[in-house]
């Protein structure tokens, strides 16, 4: 029943070519053996099943050619199973099969179980649900909003206080440091901070100083502040490993923190005669000494010194000149060198080069000239002195010397050697050294010589 089938009887013809099953053959075969004995009535009413079933086929066939189609032209259904057959879906999906869907979400995204609304939507208060297991009938339906800062683990307190120190020594703001939740570990924080101090410099100390004045009475007590520096004064053999002057500047600290009310007045009197320990009790002393002298409060204040760029500018001038002098008189490069770090005050650098020229033009000799170049040519290989700051150095001296020259008349030559000097041995730069301003010989005319040049 593969081939063409021919026709029998009264039944209809099909496609030629039509493939038809082994059931469908036998069907019409069965069809043409009964035909000859139906009545009309019979005729009739099998001809009716036999169109309505030709229906049914008709439809079932189109719907598989369709959904083929739709899959031959936008490629592989999304949710279909791969090992299903091909042509089937997975019944699951829910998208839409016949692909006339705009591929939005149900409702604009809103009105779900368990979703927000639609966007732009603006709600309500609601009252409290007397059911919800959090319900507060002592709050009468009054919510209140509180910012909530977890606590500090202890084993992680270490990792989280020494970036926000390290942050605090380059802004100077207190008020990052308060917000933190110290819990029970508030004299941890206090020991961390002043440890870190000892290993900076002098500005990190007075900072570190301001910083347990801004916290005592707000997040640290004086009871905390008293734990933090017993337990530095039992860490003092293991501080003077890193830092050997550690006894006298934990005594300074304690010194600062008596004055500014951190730690009680009788914090010193605690330990008398109760310290076996020889660093902590150089570091006593040295409190105890400090507290004792004149007017201590004034002088307290200025235990660690004013760093960097808050200090006044008459007084950088001044300790700029000392050390420019003191140069002069020992020729130690390297002690200089320490004495301009120590004042911080990399943006001022400028004015070490404006004075060290200038000393050049009023000393008498080629010796000072020497060492001042060298001095400054250690200074720009290390990087301690900028292009820039040099440049402004020069240029500054540049600028001032008409009025210069009026106290050292041989000022332009000695200038011109100078800069030749220094542009030898590459501490500046040849664009620095095309613009140092030369003066021409002047031609002395008297009055009645009718412009005669002397000779």
């Amino acid at each position: 029943c593969k081939g063409p089938f021919l026709p029998l009887g009264n039944v209809k013809q099909t496609s030629p070519e039509a493939n038809r099953s082994y059931s469908d053959c036998e069907d019409v075969l069965n069809e043409a053996e009964v035909n000859s004995n139906w009545t009309p009535q019979e005729k009739a009413l099998h001809e009716a099943r036999l169109k309505a079933k030709a229906k049914r086929r008709l439809r079932k066939s189109s719907s598989r050619n369709s959904t083929s189609e739709s899959f031959s032209e936008s490629g592989d259904l999304a949710g279909a199973d791969p090992n299903s057959p091909k042509g089937k879906v997975n019944t699951n999906d829910r998208k839409s099969r016949t692909g006339k869907g705009r591929g939005l979400p149900k409702k604009g995204g809103a009105g779900g179980k368990g979703v927000w609304g639609a966007a732009g939507m603006v709600y309500e208060d609601e009252e409290p649900d007397v059911r919800d297991p959090n319900y507060d009938e002592s709050a009468q339906g009054d919510t209140v909003y509180a910012k909530v800062v977890p606590e500090i683990d202890e084993r992680e307190l270490e990792k989280m206080v020494n970036p926000i120190v390290q942050e605090y020594f380059e802004h100077g703001d207190t008020k990052e440091v308060q917000e933190l939740n110290l819990g029970h570990n508030k004299y941890e924080f206090s020991s961390m901070a002043v440890s870190l101090s000892l290993e900076g410099k002098a500005s990190h100390r007075e900072l570190t100083s301001r910083l347990l004045s801004d916290l005592s009475g707000k997040l640290l007590s004086q009871n905390d502040m008293g734990r933090a520096f017993d337990k530095m004064l039992k860490e003092l053999p293991d501080l003077i490993l890193d830092t050997p002057e550690a006894p006298q500047m934990l005594g300074q600290f304690i010194a600062r923190a008596i004055a500014d009310h951190v730690l009680p007045m009788s914090f010193l009197d605690c330990y008398k005669g109760k310290v076996d320990c020889d660093h902590a009790r150089v570091a006593l002393d040295r409190a105890a000494v400090l507290l004792s002298m004149k007017r201590e409060m004034v002088r307290l204040d200025n235990v660690w010194g004013v760093g960097g760029g808050l200090r006044p500018v008459k007084h950088l001038i001044k300790e700029m000149n000392l050390l420019l002098k003191e140069y002069l008189i020992s020729g130690d490069v390297s002690e200089a060198e320490r004495c301009l770090r120590d004042l911080e005050v990399p943006h001022f650098h400028h004015e070490l080069v404006y004075e060290a020229v200038v000393m050049v033009l009023e000393a008498k000799g080629d010796k000072a000239s020497h060492m001042m170049m060298k001095l400054l040519q250690s200074f720009w290989k290390t990087g301690l002195i900028t292009v820039d700051q040099m440049n402004r150095g020069f240029q500054r001296v540049y600028d001032e010397l008409p009025e210069i020259s009026l106290d050292v008349p041989h000022a332009h030559s000695i200038m011109e050697t100078f800069v030749d000097l220094c542009y030898q041995e590459s501490v500046i730069t040849k664009q620095l050294r095309d613009v140092c301003p030369s003066r021409g010989r002047k031609r002395f005319v008297s009055e009645g010589d009718g412009g005669v040049i002397k000779s």
